[in-house]
């Protein structure tokens, strides 16, 4: 588009993404009203990554949808509601709103996945509030191994730096009515930063929002 529109007057608009997977047994067919676990997570993670990496083309993009629907935020009954690992993911991006995103180079081991195809084991995305404070958030796609992460910062005077993470011991787990707290945003230790450089022990299949200051 920048080829045509190289002012970017015209802003892209991406509508109801997310997963579609089959409907729960014993619900209302056609309603679409599926489970949302750890690998859902992901999906929201990596999307976002890309949406963030494109914020001066995209305008909007929406979630299909909040409640009950597809790849949801929220799930509800008659006597309760759950909020997915969908949703923490959300709450733990939200600091990159009204910030100014940071453009970062990534390196790091592919896996190979179908049609000849490799895949980045890592994912990340940057921005810096009005305050100064840099928020990195990464998404480590292996399922087996960790991954150490290191992050340069150049001119950073940062001292401190400290997380959340949302992990689970397996992709399939989720939240339920009965477990709802199953995979829930949790304390994360393992970021430090010295001189400007950044380094992250991001355990197998987790999601981190690191913030510096």
């Amino acid at each position: 588009m920048d080829k045509y529109d190289p002012q970017k007057r015209v802003g892209l608009l991406v509508d109801e993404w997310g997963t579609w997977w089959d409907e729960e047994p014993g619900t209302v067919r056609g309603h679409l009203y599926q489970q949302n676990s750890l690998r859902d997570a992901f999906v929201a993670s990596l999307t976002l990554d890309v949406f963030h990496k494109y914020t001066d083309r995209i305008s909007m993009a929406n979630i299909a949808q909040v409640v009950n629907v597809l790849q949801s935020m929220i799930l509800t009954n008659a006597k309760g509601m759950v909020l997915t690992p969908t949703y923490h993911v959300f709450n733990m991006y939200k600091v990159h709103q009204n910030a100014t995103y940071l453009p970062l180079s990534l390196i790091c081991d592919k896996v190979d996945v179908r049609g000849n195809r490799t895949v980045p084991l890592v994912s990340a995305t940057a921005s810096k509030d009005q305050e100064g404070t840099i928020h990195i958030s990464l998404s480590n796609i292996d399922a087996d191994e960790a991954q150490e992460i290191t992050v340069e910062i150049p001119g950073s005077k940062a001292t401190k730096a400290s997380g959340q993470i949302l992990t689970s011991a397996n992709l399939t787990d989720y939240n339920s009515f009965k477990n709802p707290t199953a995979v829930i945003i949790k304390e994360f230790n393992g970021a430090k930063i010295n001189k400007g450089v950044l380094t992250v022990k991001l355990p197998a299949k987790s999601i981190a929002t690191i913030e510096v200051k």
